[in-house]
């Protein structure tokens, strides 16, 4: 195959801003003709020193939505589509036409929704910002940990925007592939509220098992207020920060045996048995004996006794300038030497993953203002309508009938399968004969549920023959497999890309690792704190944890604990977010092609995506700004204050909205002032500026001051009014757009679960909790033909098996 997945579809892109700019930039690598249009004054985003990227391989069109002859044409425009992409508040939209009501005159068209809230609801017309998301919704407030102030902190790495523009991608290359089989098209709907969800893992579960059986809710952030001994931040002899992720017990020992204390710790007698089960003054002393090693050697002495071991997680945290020189990027293909004709030379991040027959390509950079606007808006001719009545789409379930096999762990690629549930596929969970470890971490397997709604579940032995052909006899009618393993391990289990595309042709065979194949790294084990580290994002929201000194061993526990906290589970939520584009992807190609393919996903390049607001170079570019000492923001304009009750956050991003909230807020006076009077003159009065609205906060509450500038269309609103859990499950809008449903669990029972990311066609009628390890597997056996006794057999052989209930 030489074109590429999206080669022949073309992309009308009417959003600002890098949320729908990433959305539609991954069409683009994809061979999409993206048409991005823009006021005659251009996105006014474009200043973001990363713009350049969420512009690449794009055309620019001209078009003064602000005009009813701009509003017209951009309709005509909008018909010559398959793919629509609008961003901003529902009411704007609305003004400009530009809502899913054009799907009334284009039947065929998919149209995109990205919005801060969603289209409905009581907050939808909320300036719809990352940071005013994040501290509504709990987030900031859940990072309080870092300092332990008992007060909200910054949410700094942008995962909203990463994970909106991903689920946008999701919701628009599964709503084509239903196209595919229809001829309709349909309304996709993602919001960056929605995309905050996957980054609750378990919270939300155990409050409401707690409140129902008269338990202590402990939120799993406070379990520990130290990191586990496997997941430990490092500091070395250089003063550099390692890293490490060994989160199975193999790994761990592994990296004691790498920091020659694996000997010491056999023969002594407090660490005898599995760490887990190690007394609290053991663990103490093992962590303080592996302070103290660590500092004995340099960063970079460290990371080649790691590499040469080979099975040690580590990663040095660097910022995102640091990591575009790490070898899986340079020697990986990770990267991209893009020319831009406004910044010159620039690195970016390769495509999100590899499709192998069809790959992607990054063919131009970003577009002047307008550039194809003569050309483009010449021809105008409207795609032709075509509508089938072949096949009813399923509201809220474009993957209806896709079956896929799902062999992967922990939480990455289990959880990107679970957003695929969620648009209608088939997912049968294939665990190890004990299941899944992922089961394990957490009192009652609750840390599973999150990653396997929607999911059947089997249990098979695949390190037998027998085993082997069981998953053999259901890949022949699937459609996806998804793994996660390392080196030959898939060769092992009879799960290698040739081994089944001989069996199935069709197949899309998907592999999610920590590295992709083709750097150093390729062999190395990797879990999310490590890929946080070596993408920037840590680094970032440590803020000078990394670089205070250590005079003392106590020095260095309290640094590595704020480190820790910084780097959150967010990597993995990342990554699968990339790996449920990615096989959207090659679901529509397949169609579009004919067969089957390899999809590789990595880590690595999934995080580098996600910190995209700063992962690129070139001459001049200006650094990542920094978040201040109090990790309360990035700006006088951009921040979290405290108030006479409560912490706001502030986001005020133009001139115009720096106006109107100097009129509301009652401080005229600073329109007037020579330090406030530009955007530069405000940057370089920050701290100033920072002063003057810290005391203008300080003179009313929280909630008073949200209701007040909400109102008028102005960022503002409180940080610390819920917790995380809280406003998924509980919060009126969310519950009211449909987004915490209620299921069953066969062990947890009724409860309401994190809801969808992504909507298509309107809510999916059958969202569902997730199943014990093997809870499906006697159905699914019997479903291949096997009777009873054959089922009792195998059972009794240990080649399949079940979770007790």
């Amino acid at each position: 195959m030489s074109s590429s997945v999206l080669t022949g579809l073309r992309v009308v892109d009417f959003t600002s801003g890098p949320a729908g700019g990433v959305t539609t930039t991954v069409l683009a690598d994809f061979g999409a003709e993206v048409i991005k249009v823009e006021p005659p004054e251009g996105d006014r985003f474009r200043s973001l020193p990363a713009s350049p990227f969420w512009l690449r391989g794009k055309q620019s069109v001209v078009i003064d939505l602000r005009t009813n002859a701009g509003r017209a044409q951009a309709k005509q425009l909008a018909a010559t589509a398959d793919v629509v992409v609008v961003s901003g508040p529902p009411s704007r939209l609305a003004t400009w036409g530009l809502d899913s009501s054009l799907l009334e005159a284009l039947p065929q068209l998919v149209h995109c929704t990205i919005s801060g809230w969603g289209t409905q609801g009581p907050y939808a017309e909320i300036p719809g910002y990352e940071g005013i998301v994040a501290a509504k919704s709990g987030r900031m407030a859940a990072f309080d940990v870092q300092l332990q102030e008992d007060r909200p902190v910054f949410a700094a790495v942008p995962v909203a925007t990463h994970g909106v523009s991903q689920t946008a991608v999701q919701g628009i290359m599964a709503a084509l592939y239903q196209r595919q089989q229809t001829g309709v098209g349909t309304a996709v709907e993602a919001s960056l509220v929605q995309a905050l969800e996957p980054f609750d893992l378990v919270d939300a579960l155990s409050r409401q098992i707690a409140e129902r059986d008269d338990r202590t809710f402990i939120a799993l952030r406070q379990m520990n207020p130290m990191p586990t001994l496997n997941y430990h931040p490092l500091r070395t002899s250089d003063g550099k920060w390692i890293q490490c992720g060994n989160l199975l017990e193999h790994l761990f020992y592994s990296f004691l045996d790498a920091v020659d204390l694996l000997g010491e710790f056999l023969i002594d007698e407090k660490f005898q048995g599995s760490p887990a089960v190690w007394t609290a003054e053991a663990t103490e002393e093992a962590r303080d004996r592996i302070l103290m090693r660590m500092q004995e050697r340099t960063a970079d002495e460290w990371m080649q006794t790691f590499e040469e071991n080979g099975n040690v997680a580590a990663e040095p945290i660097v910022t995102t300038a640091e990591a575009l020189n790490h070898l899986d990027l340079v020697q990986g293909q990770g990267l991209r030497q893009v020319a831009d004709q406004s910044v010159g030379m620039t690195t970016q991040i390769a495509p999100i993953a590899e499709l192998v027959d069809t790959p992607a390509s990054v063919l131009s950079g970003a577009p002047s203002i307008g550039e194809h606007s003569t050309q483009i808006l010449a021809d105008l001719a409207p795609r032709e309508t075509v509508v089938s009545e072949a096949k009813e789409a399923i509201p809220g379930q474009p993957l209806a009938g896709i079956t896929i096999l799902d062999l992967s762990t922990i939480i990455a690629a289990p959880l990107a399968m679970a957003m695929l549930a969620d648009l209608g596929a088939r997912v049968i969970k294939i665990e190890p004969f004990s299941g899944d470890p992922f089961r394990a971490m957490l009192i009652e397997g609750r840390m599973a549920v999150k990653t396997n709604v929607g999911k059947e579940s089997i249990c098979i032995n695949l390190k037998t023959p027998e085993g082997q052909a069981l998953l053999h006899e259901l890949v022949v009618d699937a459609d996806v497999l998804v793994h996660n393993f390392r080196g030959d391990v898939p060769i092992k289990l009879g799960i290698s890309y040739e081994q089944l595309s001989a069996l199935n042709p069709n197949l899309i065979w998907a592999v999610v690792n920590g590295y992709g194949p083709y750097g150093p790294g390729a062999p190395r084990p990797a879990t999310h704190p490590v890929m946080g580290a070596c993408t920037g994002g840590v680094a970032l929201q440590a803020g000078e944890a990394l670089t205070r000194d250590c005079p003392t061993l106590a020095d260095v526990r309290e640094n590595a604990r704020q480190i820790m906290a910084a780097n959150e589970a967010n990597p993995d939520p990342n990554t699968s977010v990339v790996a449920a584009s990615a096989i959207t992807l090659a679901l529509y190609g397949r169609q579009a092609h004919g067969r089957g393919q390899m999809v590789r996903i990595n880590m690595q390049v999934a995080n580098a995506w996600a910190n995209s607001d700063d992962f690129l170079a070139y001459e001049g570019k200006p650094a990542r700004p920094s978040v201040d000492s109090g990790l309360h923001g990035l700006s006088a304009l951009y921040r979290l204050y405290p108030t006479a009750e409560g912490w706001v956050f502030l986001a005020v991003t133009s001139d115009a909205e720096f106006e109107r909230f100097c009129q509301v807020a009652g401080c005229a006076k600073l329109l007037v002032d020579d330090r406030f009077l530009s955007s530069s003159a405000r940057s370089l009065n920050d701290l100033a500026l920072v002063e003057e609205l810290g005391a203008l906060f300080m003179s009313k509450p929280a909630d008073a001051w949200e209701l007040e500038l909400v109102a008028r269309g102005i960022g503002c609103v409180r940080a610390d009014g819920i917790e995380v859990d809280r406003f998924i499950t509980e919060d009126p809008h969310m519950v009211g757009n449909g987004w915490a449903p209620f299921v069953d669990h066969t062990r947890f029972g009724r409860h309401r679960r994190w809801g969808p990311i992504v909507t298509v066609g309107g809510l999916n009628p059958d969202y569902r909790s997730a199943p014990l390890a093997g809870e499906h597997t006697d159905a699914i056996l019997s479903a291949l033909g096997h009777d009873g006794a054959a089922i009792a057999a195998l059972r009794d052989a240990k080649i399949v098996n079940s979770e007790p209930v």
